[in-house]
C-alpha cells in the first residue's frame, strides 16, 4: 500500500462546523491502539525522519499547518500538506520514511497508530532529516 491523503467532510451551519476524523477510512488502516497529539511551537520545526517496518501511522492536523515528507525504500519522494482549514488524514504504511515541518506557529497534529508505544520504540529507524537533502523542507515558489 502507498501512503494516502484523505480528504475529510466538514458540515458547517450558522452553528459552527463538525468533521469525523476517525472512522470514514476504516478499511484502508488496521485497527487504533494509540492515538497522540504531537505540535511545533514555531514555524520551521522539523521532525523526523523516522520510519516503522510494521507500524502504520496516520496524521491530522487541527491547529496550523505542516508539510509532509514521505519517501519509499527506493527513495521516491512524496510531499503532502496537512492544513486545519482544509481537514485531512495522512496515512503513512510500514517502510516509509517520513517527516514533517511546520508552516506555521503553533501547530498541532493528531498521530494514531496500530502500535502501543512500547512496539512503536522497538520498532523504530531514525533517520538524519537532511539524508535526503535540506530542499526537500523547502517551499518551493509556484
Amino acid at each position: 500500500m502507498e501512503p494516502e491523503q484523505i480528504k475529510i467532510e466538514c458540515h458547517v451551519d450558522d452553528r459552527g462546523f463538525l468533521y469525523q476524523i476517525y472512522g470514514n477510512y476504516l478499511n484502508k488502516f488496521p485497527p487504533v491502539r494509540r492515538v497522540y497529539v504531537v505540535g511545533n511551537f514555531s514555524k520551521g520545526i522539523i521532525r523526523g525522519f523516522h520510519k516503522h517496518l510494521e507500524e502504520w501511522k496516520c496524521y491530522f492536523a487541527i491547529s496550523g499547518s505542516a508539510k509532509f515528507v514521505v519517501i519509499n525504500e527506493g527513495k521516491k519522494i512524496l510531499t503532502y500538506v496537512l492544513c486545519s482549514r482544509s481537514p485531512s488524514i495522512l496515512i503513512v504504511p510500514p517502510t516509509y520514511a517520513h517527516g514533517w515541518i511546520s508552516l506555521e506557529d503553533n501547530t498541532v497534529l493528531i498521530g494514531f497508530s496500530n502500535k502501543t508505544l512500547e512496539e512503536s520504540l522497538r520498532d523504530d529507524v531514525r533517520i538524519d532529516p537532511f539524508t535526503f537533502g535540506r530542499d526537500v523542507w523547502e517551499v518551493k515558489p509556484r
